[in-house]
Formats: structure tokens, C-alpha cells, sequence
């Protein structure tokens, strides 16, 4: 079992006080006590590992004696997800982070069913990036998943003009999504639709032929994982 990740802005010193919310929750709620490893990433690549030398209710202290970086992903996955009703957002921006997304976008797609206005978004892009922050740690990232702000149709068709590859799943589209040549560097974006589906004039202002991703129509939640997972282990996962 690999060793309990927590997040750490700075992670220079020999010895890194580990407190605030991170440091009681690895103190108190995990129960971590001297002599256990941690690893300490500052979610952007870096990260310094080494054993609690002290622990208290409000954190602890790490001996770093092991620290690196890991490079950017390449290509970079970014995945459009309309935003889904009630729990099944949570997995879908739970699962997205643990197979490696590097970006959510969430969108309010026409059939989302979402009513933005400025309290609703804020408290949505909160609960998702709070998500994504904890799944992140959960799965052993050093990477952790970026939450973008709330896109409109404009925002994403934008998005998909400046992708390597440009990803639209629907269920009427005759192409497989297996069958697409992946580039070796860039970003990958992959739009998901709300649970009513896409709408012809989304389709229009993406500009890009559609692809299905297999002969079963999956949720909102989990279609955005399972083209996620397919087309890394065709590149990243090698």
C-alpha cells in the first residue's frame, strides 16, 4: 500500500510542518502518528516524502528525506462535462481525477437543467473543485485535477478549435471513438452531454463529427470516465 498523500503549498525545508485542514486531518482523522511515511505534493508536480518525527492535533511535523518532480502529462486530457443532476456529479468528478483528467470543465449545456446565477456557480465550482482536491489525494496524484470556471456552448466550442483532438461523444454518431488516431502532444478534449443528450444546435456550434463510444448508451456520470480510460490506455497508459 503506497504512503498517504496531503497537499503542501511549499515543500523546501528539510523538516515541513504539515497544518490548517491538511494537518488535522492527517493527525486526527487518519490517525497518522510518528514513524509513518507521508508524501507531500504541492499538486503541481513536486512532492518531498519522509517520516513524522512529531504529531499533535493541529498536524504534523515530516523528516523529508526523499523529494522530487514529475513532468506535465502529454497529451493533456481535458473533459467538457455537462453538468449532471444531484450525486452523479460527484462521480463523475470523482472518477475523472482517479483515471488521470488532467481538466474538468464543467458546462451548462442547454438539457443540464442547471440555473446559473453568480451564488449557484460559486457554490457548484467549490463543491467540484473540492472534490477533485480530495480525489486527487485520494489517488496518489502529484498532478491534481484542475476545475475550470462554468462553461457556456460558445466557451466549449472554442475549446475544441484549439484541441489536438477534438472528442464529441453522441449516440447517434456512426464512428468509433477507438478508431481515432491520437496526437502525441497536446490536449485531448472530450465533450460529454447532459443526460436529454446534445442538441442540434450544439452539434452545429462544435463543428466537429461526432463519435460514439460503444453500443450502449452510458450516463452523463460515467461516459466521460469511460472515454477517458480508453483513449489513455492507447497513450499515457502504455
Amino acid at each position: 500500500m503506497g504512503v498517504a498523500v496531503f497537499f503542501l503549498a511549499e515543500l523546501g525545508e528539510e523538516e515541513l510542518v504539515l497544518d490548517g485542514a491538511e494537518g488535522r486531518h492527517a493527525a486526527v482523522v487518519r490517525r497518522i502518528g510518528p514513524g509513518e511515511r507521508v508524501r507531500l505534493t504541492d499538486g503541481r508536480g513536486a512532492w518531498a516524502e519522509g517520516s513524522v518525527v512529531a504529531a499533535s492535533k493541529v498536524g504534523l511535523t515530516v523528516a523529508v528525506d526523499e523529494r522530487g518532480s514529475t513532468p506535465a502529462a502529454d497529451p493533456r486530457v481535458v473533459v467538457v462535462q455537462a453538468v449532471p443532476k444531484g450525486e452523479r456529479a460527484e462521480l463523475a468528478v470523482e472518477m475523472l481525477t482517479e483515471v488521470g483528467v488532467d481538466v474538468i470543465v464543467p458546462w451548462n449545456a442547454d438539457r443540464s437543467q442547471f440555473r446559473a446565477n453568480p451564488e449557484r456557480v460559486e457554490k457548484l465550482l467549490a463543491k467540484w473543485q473540492s472534490w477533485s482536491f480530495e480525489a486527487s489525494k485520494q489517488s496518489r496524484r502529484t498532478w491534481f485535477t484542475e476545475v475550470a470556471p462554468l462553461a457556456s456552448t460558445s466557451d466549449v466550442a472554442a475549446l475544441l478549435a484549439t484541441a489536438a483532438l477534438p472528442v464529441v461523444l453522441h449516440e447517434e454518431a456512426t464512428v468509433p471513438l477507438a478508431t481515432l488516431d491520437l496526437p502525441r502532444t497536446g490536449i485531448i478534449v472530450i465533450v460529454i452531454g447532459p443526460e436529454g443528450g446534445l442538441t442540434p444546435a450544439e452539434l452545429s456550434s462544435f463543428a466537429v463529427p461526432p463519435v460514439r463510444l460503444g453500443d450502449t448508451v452510458l450516463r452523463t456520470s460515467t461516459a466521460g470516465v469511460a472515454a477517458a480510460s480508453a483513449l489513455l490506455s492507447r497513450s499515457r497508459w502504455r
